[in-house]
């Protein structure tokens, strides 16, 4: 939607929608139109899904970690015995040993980044049931409440100001607390 040679986005394009539709006139703040704004960073530390979702995730980057430092122990070993190894090995058998410790290195860059991998994928599933999981205690908020838009606000969100009162952070968090155990 292009209006006076901009292009309007994010929650500019939400309060022009809501304009365009009858709730209010350009220019002026519509006086029917009930905003909300809810900060997702906030109810996934402060809620107890977030919490254990968080704990689990945890849990789960330190059994990786866990697992790239076995290798990594692993590595140094064979490193340390060849060093004490070397000034008795012919060197046929350095050529070999340090090959062999040359695959073993390339295998530990592979799992390292297999592991790192699964990682980031976990962290992505994770955030995205969370998310889902908050947006339907946004949406049963907002419907409690009558609220026609709920916007994001917190760090990088499209929100660099609201007054307080729209903030409805703190219901979501009690709602979604009230349907964890």
């Amino acid at each position: 939607m292009r209006e006076h040679g901009m292009m309007r986005s994010g929650p500019f394009l939400a309060f022009a929608l809501l304009v365009s539709a009858g709730c209010g006139t350009a220019g002026t703040v519509p006086s029917a139109t009930k905003i909300g704004l809810v900060e997702f960073q906030k109810v996934f530390s402060d809620t107890t899904l977030g919490k254990k979702t968080l704990e689990s995730l945890n849990s789960f980057i330190k059994n990786r970690e866990a697992l790239v430092e076995l290798e990594e122990k692993e590595l140094k070993r064979l490193q340390e015995d060849f060093a004490k190894q070397a000034s008795v090995l012919s060197e046929t058998a350095k050529r070999e040993r340090e090959e062999q410790f040359r695959r073993r290195a390339q295998e530990f860059q592979q799992k390292a980044g297999e592991l790192s991998r699964e990682v980031q994928e976990k962290q992505k599933e994770v955030q995205e049931g969370f998310r889902e999981k908050a947006d339907r205690a946004v949406a049963k908020v907002a419907q409690q409440l009558g609220l026609l838009v709920v916007l994001e606000k917190g760090r990088g969100a499209p929100v660099p100001y609201s007054d307080v009162s729209l903030d409805i952070t703190a219901k979501v968090i009690d709602e979604m607390n009230k349907t964890t155990p």
